[in-house]
């Protein structure tokens, strides 16, 4: 899983509008991708940097995003908690990969292009 701002540039970040002020963009999926990965809320959280309240903020707007909820959390206790992706959010998270992989093939040879005509980066000046 890539964080946003790292990796080569040019970069194309996808975002999709589904209604009017709600989006689902890389930082959503990468957390769907991490709750499917680690079964913790709190986890993928961490491998973003963000917050257990900013992931669990997240998860509870993308539960109201769909139709069904993309993520199921169990309590914690003697037995522990967890959440997963309801196959609702592997699906979500599949289509919206899918749409990334296709927008970044569409885009291949012009973000080359661009990458070809830009300045390098500056030096740091050491």
């Amino acid at each position: 899983m890539k964080r946003r701002g790292r990796g080569t540039l040019p970069a194309l970040h996808v975002r999709v509008d589904l209604v009017p002020g709600v989006s689902f963009g890389p930082g959503k999926a990468d957390l769907l991708q991490g709750i499917a990965e680690t079964g913790s809320i709190a986890a993928a959280g961490r491998r973003l940097g963000m917050s257990y309240k900013r992931a669990w903020s997240l998860v509870e707007t993308l539960n109201a995003m769909f139709r069904s909820p993309l993520v199921a959390a169990t309590k914690g206790g003697a037995a522990g908690g967890g959440a997963t992706l309801t196959g609702d959010g592997e699906a979500v998270l599949a289509r919206y990969r899918a749409i990334q992989a296709g927008a970044a093939a569409a885009t291949a040879e012009d973000l080359a292009a661009l990458r070809h005509a830009a300045r390098e980066a500056p030096s740091d000046g050491g």
